[in-house]
């Protein structure tokens, strides 16, 4: 039996423990197969190849196995650290010896790296022309914070303190260094998973100082005069001094409004943040994450849940930024970044939310996330992979910092691949909550769960459904005490009406979209809940001020965004040629051998044709006509799976 964590006070709702809960079929179990299968093999492969950027061989060096230089990014180490962390929470389900000799064989060499005080971080250790702290983009916060999280994540599935060990060295000697606040290191922590790592240390070792150093590094952002002045600096990669919103360091956290400047060291830090009111209570604090989240979810987050949509571009403060949010409504498609490692970190944090709050919109977009910006990065196959993650492509689109015409196994920035891994390996974790007297059901899915309810103790539950394909999800009681508890059952917000009975009777709890619904009752071993979600297309229209979806519709169903692209029309009729009528009927089928097996949409479109555009910027606007032609849109997690064709998941209205 499981009994979930005894720490984090101030949050409603506890995760189940990591093997509480496994995917039995369906979907998601899909794909942890598929993390398991051939993800982790796959990309120890990447990590060992000598084009890639993350590169393992920097440890063997380090353990002097090897002799030299430095190889990859300066996020090279970080990289790898979450593929450990994949590794380990796939052991923590399957107890494959192979998979605990392999993190044994890493940990040992890892280890070996680590300086006599603590230090570890192989591009500035094997590489005499940098020093220890020499510049932030150096990324070396960013390195150690996914060593510490993976190394909770391996003590959590392992029970061994090998990990651990180097963990609490490595913590030890950032808290001798960063907790006097030094000034000349205001502005450290690029990317600050340090921040999410210290207080899962902290979690796994009960010592304080740990979540004092996580506070420390939370307040350090925007505590100095900060931002881009010219000359001294060159800009959002400068190396001459602090970049301002670049970073989210021109204003203090607890101070800030908006949603800012580089999407993943933005949702990182918020997540670090939510760890911290977790164990605080920081109600300031809360509310700063509050207020960003309405700025981002209100004004600046795609309909997939991306975020980040500048490749390149000026903040609203007027600081140079990349890989970046935008202003209000800037929402491009063709050119969106959207990188892979942003869009997850905006689950994460949503999921964090969730936790503090029990507020179930936060739980949709967790959901939002993982069915589609999270996964549009990764081929069906589970071996190629994309870094941004754009809404549209054609053959007008440029190929712009990081984008790439194909998925790659290999690549100059391999930072997404292991998020998408570790991702999901521990999906499942986050399928369930309990509280005092009540599990939480939060993603649907075929599952089983093995827990300790606060307050009841012992309850083992399964779940049954074909979603996200089809609406109805049962979730029996197998096990559970003589008690009464509730459990509260997601009703997603998209989900205009649901229904909920038990033991074949209508149930006596409100269903109302984005809410939680509360069956509450004595259980008996059999007694079945069963959850009936509408599962129709919709047709979405973003704000009037997204100036780059005017007059246009997305397509979802359920959970999910869809997409047209080219090999889904008759041959000769262009993807932008497409337009949806308003009173479209669109059929739903399952189809188990295209991409994986997918529900695609299929219906009838009106076909404009448009002039010959070579050579031409305008053209007069033809005749009104308007030709029948069949559409199928497919889920967009799915485009870029047959080849480079022109995709949209925007499309003009007829």
């Amino acid at each position: 039996m499981t009994t979930p964590e005894i720490f984090s006070p101030h949050r409603k709702l506890t995760p189940v423990p990591m093997a509480a809960a496994r995917w039995t079929d369906g979907f998601w179990a899909e794909r942890f197969t598929l993390c398991r299968e051939t993800v982790i093999p796959r990309m120890k492969e990447a990590l060992e190849h000598p084009d890639n950027s993350a590169c393992l061989s920097n440890f063997r060096i380090g353990a002097g196995l090897e002799e030299g230089a430095h190889r990859g990014t300066n996020w090279s180490d970080g990289d790898c650290y979450k593929w450990l962390e994949t590794v380990a929470h796939v052991y923590a389900l399957t107890e494959d010896p192979e998979l605990d000799r392999e993190m044994d064989h890493w940990i040992d060499l890892i280890g070996k790296t680590q300086e006599e005080d603590g230090y570890i971080s192989t591009q500035t250790q094997l590489n005499a022309d940098k020093e220890r702290w020499g510049k932030r983009q150096y990324h070396e916060l960013y390195n150690m914070g996914h060593l510490l999280t993976a190394a909770c994540v391996h003590k959590k599935a392992t029970g061994k303190d090998t990990f651990v060990a180097i963990a609490v060295k490595l913590a030890d000697y950032l808290y001798g260094l960063f907790g006097p606040r030094p000034v000349g290191l205001a502005h450290f922590g690029w990317n600050p998973s340090n921040i999410m790592g210290l207080v899962d240390l902290y979690r796994t070792t009960a010592d304080r100082r740990y979540l004092e150093l996580a506070g420390i590094f939370v307040d350090m952002r925007g505590s100095q005069p900060t931002g881009w002045a010219g000359g001294g600096d060159a800009g959002a990669w400068g190396d001459g001094g602090p970049t301002g919103d670049q970073n989210q360091d021109r204003v203090p956290l607890r101070k800030e409004t908006e949603a800012v400047g580089h999407a993943v060291t933005a949702t990182y830090l918020w997540c670090g943040a939510a760890d911290v009111i977790a164990e605080t209570g920081d109600d300031e604090l809360l509310a700063a994450l509050d207020r960003i989240w309405r700025d981002m979810v209100e004004t600046k987050m795609y309909i997939t849940g991306a975020v980040g949509p500048y490749h390149h571009g000026i903040s609203p403060r007027r600081d140079p930024v990349h890989e970046a949010f935008g202003r209000v409504y800037e929402l491009p498609n063709a050119t969106a970044y959207n990188e892979t490692c942003a869009n997850i970190g905006n689950g994460m944090w949503n999921k964090r939310m969730f936790e503090l709050t029990g507020d179930a919109k936060y739980a949709d977009l967790m959901e939002l996330v993982l069915f589609n910006s999270a996964l549009s990065t990764m081929d069906i196959d589970g071996e190629r992979f994309c870094y941004t993650n754009p809404l549209a492509q054609s053959e007008w689109t440029p190929v712009l910092s990081q984008d790439a015409p194909n998925r790659w196994s290999e690549f100059h920035c391999y930072c997404c691949p292991p998020q998408v891994a570790r991702t999901l390996a521990k999906t499942h974790e986050w399928a369930y909550s309990v509280s005092e007297k009540a599990v939480w059901v939060n993603l649907f899915g075929s599952s089983a769960l093995e827990t300790d309810v606060p307050g009841i103790g012992p309850v083992k539950l399964t779940q049954q459904t074909d979603y996200p394909w089809d609406g109805t999800v049962t979730i029996t009681v197998e096990d559970a005490p003589s008690a009464e508890f509730a459990l509260q059952i997601r009703i997603p917000g998209w989900a205009g009406s649901a229904t909920l009975i038990v033991n074949g009777e209508a149930a006596d709890a409100a269903s109302r979209p984005g809410t939680y619904a509360a069956v509450k009752r004595n259980w008996s071993a059999g007694d079945a809940v069963t959850l009936v979600l509408p599962m129709r297309p919709r047709l979405m229209m973003a704000h009037p001020e997204v100036e780059e979806s005017h007059n246009q519709v997305a397509v979802m169903y359920g959970p999910m965004v869809y997409c047209l692209e080219a090999p889904d029309l008759p041959e000769g009729v262009p993807v932008h040629e497409a337009h949806i009528p308003r009173d479209i009927e669109l059929t739903a089928t399952f189809m188990p051998e295209l991409l994986g097996g997918i529900t695609v949409l299929e219906g009838t479109a009106c076909r404009r044709r448009n002039p010959d555009w070579t050579g031409k910027l305008y053209a007069e606007l033809p005749k009104e006509d308007c030709e029948c032609v069949p559409i199928r849109l497919i889920p967009n997690y799915a485009w870029l799976n047959r080849g480079q064709h022109d995709m949209r998941i925007w499309l003009p209205l007829a």
